[in-house]
């Protein structure tokens, strides 16, 4: 197992059920796994509570909603409110959550619309508390463009529209905007345990850091 111990883990998508979440699960402390839709959820708490003697795992694994299209931090719920949803948030979860040091995302990238709600959410969460890594995969998808009259990867263009390259910034400490500073893992250099599964040239993994801009550092949060 690896030495990394995180406090704090937040998964941005239920990774076919809570799969990652799961095996990261084994090194952290506390883990929260998100998706959008009831019947989702459930099916995800399900796969929690089948697979916790299997994986023999100590965290907390707590499965809720996360709807990009709403401003991050979502209403709290009252504990042990009459009609509260269960996958509803409470305070000290929202509290834990801003102060992951981890956040993980896969299958994220879909339409111009979802991305722009995503890193919408992305950037409220990373902006507050402490400071976090971003790590996600995704696999681009090819469509045929009216306007290029070709076949393009318009939803990886606008996803790396948001990103800045690592190598590009001199300084973080001298960075006059808000910038979201992207590098993609060499994925051939990360053991592969699924004999069957090709990975193929367009699956990618980026590291994500949010880098706040000198005003935003030094305006103590509220």
């Amino acid at each position: 197992m690896t030495s990394c111990y995180y406090k704090y883990m937040f998964l941005i998508s239920s990774f076919q059920a809570g799969l990652v979440g799961l095996l990261l699960a084994r090194v952290a402390n506390t883990v929260f796994l998100t998706d959008y839709g009831t019947e989702i959820l459930d099916n995800c708490a399900k796969n929690v509570q089948l697979n916790f003697g299997l994986l023999n795992y100590q965290a907390k694994i707590h499965v809720r909603e996360l709807d990009w299209f709403n401003l991050w931090p979502p209403k709290a719920k009252i504990e042990e409110a009459p009609g509260a949803q269960k996958y509803s948030w409470t305070s000290k979860e929202i509290e834990e959550v801003e102060n992951a040091s981890l956040l993980v995302a896969a299958d994220v990238i879909y339409c111009d619309e979802l991305t722009d709600a995503f890193f919408s959410t992305l950037e409220r969460l990373m902006s507050r508390g402490s400071a976090k890594v971003l790590y996600m995969a995704l696999e681009k998808r090819y469509n045929f463009s009216l306007s290029d009259l070709d076949v393009v990867a318009n939803g990886y263009s606008h996803f790396r529209s948001y990103l800045r390259d690592e190598d590009e910034i001199e300084s973080f400490e001298s960075v006059s905007t808000s910038n979201f500073v992207g590098k993609r893992i060499d994925i051939s250099q990360i053991p592969q345990y699924i004999g069957e599964y090709d990975r193929g040239s367009d699956v990618e993994i980026w590291q994500i850091k949010y880098l706040k801009s000198k005003h935003e550092a030094s305006v103590a949060p509220g």
